[in-house]
C-alpha cells in the first residue's frame, strides 16, 4: 500500500535523461548514456549515471553535441547490461523527462531488447512548463533554467546534469502550482492532466481544483 501511495505523489518520481546516437531507435539509433535522479517526497535520494557502448562508432556531431567521445565509450559496458540495471532502478516509480516522448522511445526500445519493462507512468516537464510558464521565451531546458533562476553549473547535454536540472524544474513547477492556485496536493495524475490541457484552458482547470 505504501508503494502505491508513493506512486500517486508527483514529488516522488524518477527523473531521467538519455544521450543517444541520433533521434530515432526505429532508425537504428541507440542510447549512449543514461542519467537519472530518484526524488522522494521532494528530495533527491539517489542517482544513476552510466555510459553505454552501442556497438558502433558515434558521429562527430554527437561527440561535439554531448561531449561523449568514442574513446569514452570504448570501455563502457554494453547497452543491454546497463539497461538491465536501470530497469531495476526505475521499478515501481513514475517517470519524468523533459521532452518525454523522446526519452520514452529510447527507454522502451532499449528495454524491449532485453525483455524488461517498467510499471510507472510518464509525465513531460516540457509540456507542463508550456502551460505553467506561458511567458517563458521558449521551453528548452536551458531556457527554463535561466527563466526560473535555477542554480546550475552550466553543464547541459550530459544525461545526469540534465536529469538533475529537470528534477529541480519539476519540483519548482509543483511549488508554483501549489502557490499560484492554492492547491494543497499535486498528485502525479494532476500533472499528467495539465500536460494534456490546452494553454488557454489550463488556468481555469487549475483554478477550479
Amino acid at each position: 500500500m505504501k508503494k502505491k501511495n508513493q506512486m500517486r505523489r508527483a514529488d516522488t518520481v524518477v527523473v531521467l535523461d538519455f544521450e543517444t546516437t541520433g533521434l530515432s531507435p526505429t532508425m537504428g539509433d541507440r542510447a549512449i548514456e543514461i542519467g537519472a535522479v530518484l526524488v522522494e517526497e521532494g528530495r533527491v535520494t539517489d542517482r544513476f549515471q552510466e555510459l553505454m557502448n552501442p556497438g558502433f562508432r558515434i558521429s562527430g556531431f554527437i561527440e561535439s553535441y554531448t561531449g561523449i567521445t568514442n574513446a569514452m565509450l570504448r570501455n563502457a559496458q554494453p547497452c543491454d547490461e546497463v539497461m538491465d540495471r536501470f530497469a531495476n532502478f526505475i521499478q515501481g516509480h513514475n517517470l519524468v523527462a523533459h521532452n518525454a516522448s523522446f526519452d520514452r522511445r529510447f527507454l522502451d526500445a532499449e528495454l524491449e531488447r532485453i525483455n524488461r519493462s517498467y510499471t510507472g507512468q510518464f509525465a513531460c516537464s516540457m509540456l507542463i512548463s508550456r502551460r505553467i510558464y506561458q511567458d517563458a521565451p521558449n521551453h528548452k531546458l536551458e531556457s527554463l533554467v535561466r527563466f526560473r533562476h535555477i542554480e546550475t553549473d552550466g553543464t547541459f547535454h550530459r544525461a545526469l546534469a540534465d536529469s538533475e536540472m529537470t528534477a529541480k524544474l519539476w519540483l519548482l513547477i509543483l511549488e508554483d502550482i501549489r502557490q499560484r492556485y492554492d492547491i494543497s496536493e499535486t498528485p502525479f495524475s494532476l500533472l499528467q492532466t495539465v500536460s494534456r490541457t490546452s494553454k488557454t484552458a489550463v488556468h481555469r482547470f487549475l483554478s477550479t481544483r
